[in-house]
């Protein structure tokens, strides 16, 4: 991948911060999303959530060596 110099990255985030100041308004609104799409980060998150609560089995992963 191609490096960009400090004014090549600078000047991309000038482009995109005027992008989201300038297209908006001028862009028509959009119609929200389906519902099922909208459930989605939330059975993602729910998902999430079940792994990092639920015990782990870190006894089977403990490895011992004696010297």
């Amino acid at each position: 991948m191609a490096r960009c110099s400090g004014v090549g990255r600078g000047l991309l985030l000038a482009v995109l911060a005027v992008s989201l100041l300038v297209l908006p308004p001028i862009l028509p609104p959009l119609p929200p999303p389906p519902m099922l799409l909208m459930l989605f980060p939330v059975g993602i998150m729910a998902v999430l959530m079940v792994l990092a609560l639920s015990p782990s089995d870190t006894a089977a992963n403990i490895v011992v060596r004696t010297v």
